[in-house]
């Protein structure tokens, strides 16, 4: 049996080039689903919003029939789609990531954005899926079998190769520019930071930073004191690098 599958938008991305933006004929098998046809011709499940099988919105679990026609979209950014995506439970926009150690860069600048980034060095994909699944994280990867795996419902291939890139790809991609909330989680660890009183810190503090700051925000996780050093002009001139990327995109 064959089925007829076109993909829409940057979907077609994941496609040979010779692939893209045309209905393709795809042998089909009975015990296939509509997520295992999907993912055949290379494109995650968790790239998909809305699959549509003869016009009509279906879940991955379908067995579609010879003949279907399958059309699928990407995440809707400026039009709702409402009770009509059916692919998965709950929706895609809960920014909550859990990103794989190849993305250390982005996972520090996302945090540095305000964001709830794991980046948990030393874990196994199998983990990381678990994460993703078990805390509602969307998982952030340039590893396309990582996306494929059943665990993972929710999930963010990043094209870019460089952190300030990648992070205005992804902002732009879940629209999350409202969002930003810059220095208020840690670095280190991802968790909040709140503001401290300098007498609470004072006894961990270096001599010349107790002498010429006042100022201090301490993590609820890891306990990390940050203060706004010499290290700061830095750090705003990154956050302001990737607000112009995202006027840009």
């Amino acid at each position: 049996m064959t089925v007829d599958i076109r993909v829409y938008a940057e979907l077609n991305d994941f496609l040979r080039p010779d692939e893209r933006h045309t209905v393709l004929r795809r042998p089909c098998r009975p015990h296939q689903t509509v997520k295992d046809i999907i993912e055949a011709i290379g494109i995650p499940h968790t790239e998909v919003d809305l699959v549509l099988v003869n016009g009509q919105p279906v879940d991955f679990g379908l067995h579609p029939r010879t003949g279907d026609r399958i059309t699928v979209y990407p995440v809707f950014e400026t039009f709702d789609i409402g009770q009509v995506t059916k692919v998965r439970p709950h929706p895609l926009r809960e920014p909550r990531f859990v990103a794989d150690v190849n993305l250390g860069g982005l996972a520090k600048l996302m945090r540095l954005l305000g964001f709830d980034v794991l980046c948990p060095w030393d874990a196994e994909d199998a983990e990381l899926a678990e994460i993703s699944a078990a805390e509602q994280r969307i998982m952030l990867t340039r590893d396309r079998g990582l996306l494929k795996r059943r665990a993972v419902t929710r999930g963010v291939y990043l094209w870019s190769d460089q952190p300030i890139d990648q992070a205005v790809e992804l902002i732009a991609r879940l629209d999350l520019g409202a969002r930003l909330a810059p220095f208020t989680r840690c670095l280190r660890c991802g968790d909040a930071v709140d503001e401290v009183a300098k007498a609470e810190v004072e006894a961990q503090l270096e001599p010349l930073t107790r002498r010429h700051y006042d100022t201090f925000r301490r993590c609820r996780g890891c306990g990390r004191i940050y203060w706004p050093g010499s290290h700061q002009a830095r750090l705003d001139a990154t956050v302001q690098e990737i607000r112009a990327g995202l006027r840009q995109s």
